[in-house]
């Protein structure tokens, strides 16, 4: 009757405290975790980071179209002609009169004109307009050839095409390609390092919360049968020694208790943490049947595909990626020892107008060419494409060291699944004769036939058997857990 009552009175008390407590399936506890984890945020950060930088890698290899515009005053303007030149140009009718004046003289004198003529047109000549129109005209010249540049103002639109980079632009482009797919790969690492630790999380709160319910199980086993020694002992039918052994074992099983209690308090903070809520949370946990047999009789060695294993693994498929980028890295090097091509074309804008005598209003041209670059000698070139192969090789045997770990990690766990498997199936045959064993334990006792020390050591190996079976039920989920990341699925 007593024990009964014990076990009644611990079921209340567990009802009690999970009251009002939120049962979070282990889902629910992986959604909660996704919003709220930073680390995977900024992840997914990293990935559309990579995609602009994708997007810009791309536009390298378009037209670039760009507006250019500048003022400049200076304190003196840009002078064509010397200060001599100014001067023989200004004074053109005087310097050259007596000059014109011979060559006239001598052309009447030649054409036999009569004197009276020829005296005529030479005091025309030497008394006339001539030099003063001279002069005006080379004045003229003069101011003609002033340029009025100390206030410059341009402008240019230009377009720029490359049409040969020596390959640089596409292995920049493919470059920026694989490491948005690496981002990508990264960040699905990250999510599923986050649910994995979820899961950890999660099946130690299960365990340590099963072990607290076996706890109070076996301690109220222990306080029922310290009870029936006390009987005892008071009806001389036992003594106190076997009643002080019951109690030394009744203490260990409490204590055993407040340790599971707070076990199972720190375990929940640290679930809590990991999906983002508050540690102080109240919520519970759905439980498992450890006694579930199902787990052994549908379970199938697992037939592994050791193929889909190396290309689904995303360690791998980051180092592949990898060496992807590291044969980029090669061409990019080679690019900087071949020619590069580009066109360019644009129309320029400036006032004063350089194109019709420095006229102070704007005018424009058209314009465009073509830019060659032949690198000649570039000895650092060679050494960074040497550099270049080099890490190619250094990445390709990386990824056969990782590839013959992986095979090594997923044929452990397997095994070590397998394992657990037969410690389940082992556990479970023991708890029914564990089972058995405190049965007829108990009825002995009861009947006089057996002492307090038999009974209690019935109880302590069930208590233990229920303990294995609830180890090996939890150490099967995490190595499912385990394997399935070393398969990549």
């Amino acid at each position: 009757m007593r024990k009964g009552l014990s076990i009644t009175v611990l079921a209340l008390l567990g009802c009690v405290c999970a009251r009002g407590q939120e049962v979070l399936t282990l889902e629910e506890l992986r959604s909660r975790a996704l919003e709220s984890n930073n680390a995977l945020k900024r992840a997914e950060e990293k990935v559309e980071e990579t995609r602009a930088t994708k997007n810009v890698a791309l536009w390298q290899m378009l037209p670039k179209v760009s507006a250019n515009g500048t003022y400049m005053w200076t304190e003196k303007s840009v002078n064509l002609l010397s200060d001599e030149q100014k001067e023989r140009l200004n004074n053109l009718g005087t310097n050259s009169h007596q000059a014109i004046s011979s060559a006239i003289n001598q052309d009447l004198q030649n054409m036999g004109l009569p004197t009276n003529i020829q005296t005529a047109i030479s005091n025309l000549i030497a008394n006339g307009s001539i030099p003063a129109t001279l002069n005006g005209m080379g004045a003229g010249i003069v101011e003609a050839l002033e340029t009025d540049s100390r206030n410059v103002t341009a402008g240019m639109v230009t377009v720029t095409q490359p049409i040969y980079m020596g390959g640089k632009l596409v292995g920049l482009y493919r470059t920026a390609s694989l490491l948005n797919r690496l981002a990508g790969i990264e960040c699905d690492k990250e999510r599923e390092a986050m649910l994995i630790g979820v899961d950890e999380a999660y099946w130690q709160v299960v365990s340590v919360k099963h072990k607290k319910e076996l706890a109070e199980q076996y301690a109220a086993l222990l306080d029922t049968l310290n009870h029936d020694v006390e009987e005892m002992v008071a009806a001389e039918v036992a003594t106190r020694g076997d009643l002080t052994k019951v109690r030394v074992k009744l203490n260990e099983a409490q204590m055993s208790l407040t340790k599971a209690t707070n076990g199972l308090a720190l375990a929940k903070m640290l679930l809590a943490q990991r999906c983002g809520m508050p540690l102080n949370s109240e919520f519970d946990v759905q439980g498992i049947d450890a006694a579930d047999s199902s787990l052994i009789t549908d379970h199938e060695p697992l037939s592994i595909n050791m193929e889909s294993v190396m290309a689904n693994r995303r360690e791998l498929r980051m180092l592949r990626i990898g060496d992807s980028i590291a044969r980029e890295g090669v061409r990019m090097a080679r690019s900087t020892l071949l020619p590069n091509v580009a066109v360019t074309g644009g129309y320029l804008v400036t006032n004063p107008n350089l194109f019709n005598g420095f006229e102070r209003e704007f005018a424009g041209t058209f314009t465009a060419g073509v830019v060659v670059n032949v690198p000649i000698l570039h000895p650092g070139s060679f050494y960074s494409l040497k550099a270049a192969k080099h890490k190619r090789k250094e990445v390709e045997y990386q990824l056969a060291e990782a590839q013959e770990m992986v095979e090594l990690q997923v044929n452990k766990l397997n095994y070590e699944l397998e394992l657990a498997y037969k410690k389940l199936a082992q556990a479970q045959s023991n708890l029914a004769n564990a089972e058995e064993n405190l049965k007829l334990a108990d009825e002995s006792f009861k009947a006089g036939a057996a002492s307090s020390s038999d009974l209690m050591a019935a109880q302590t190996a069930w208590f233990s058997a229920k303990g294995d079976i609830l180890d090996a039920r939890i150490e099967i989920e995490m190595d499912r857990l385990y394997l399935k990341q070393a398969l990549g699925e």
